[in-house]
C-alpha cells in the first residue's frame, strides 16, 4: 500500500468515527509523535542525568562491569536474610 493509499485510508476511518473519546486519543496519539519526531530527548535532562548517562557509558566501554550474578552474590553476601 502507498503512503497516499495509506494517508487515504486512515481519512476514511478517521472520518467514519463519531466517539469523541476515540477521536481525542486519535488526536492524541499524532500529535504527540509528531512532537516526539521534533524533540531530543537529550536535551530535556538534566546535567547530573546527563553525567549520569556519559559516566555509565564509559564505564561500560571500558569493562567497568559486573554481571548480574555477580552483583546477586555480593548482596546476597552483605544481606543474607533477603532472597536474591
Amino acid at each position: 500500500m502507498s503512503t497516499a493509499d495509506l494517508k487515504s485510508n486512515l481519512i476514511s476511518l478517521i472520518n467514519g468515527i463519531n466517539d469523541n473519546s476515540k477521536l481525542q486519543a486519535i488526536y492524541t496519539l499524532l500529535s504527540s509523535n509528531s512532537k516526539n519526531d521534533s524533540l531530543d530527548w537529550w536535551g530535556e535532562l538534566s546535567n547530573s542525568e546527563k553525567a549520569s548517562i556519559k559516566k555509565g557509558s564509559e564505564d561500560y566501554k571500558s569493562g567497568n562491569v559486573f554481571t548480574s550474578e555477580q552483583v546477586k552474590s555480593e548482596m546476597a553476601k552483605k544481606y543474607p536474610q533477603l532472597r536474591f
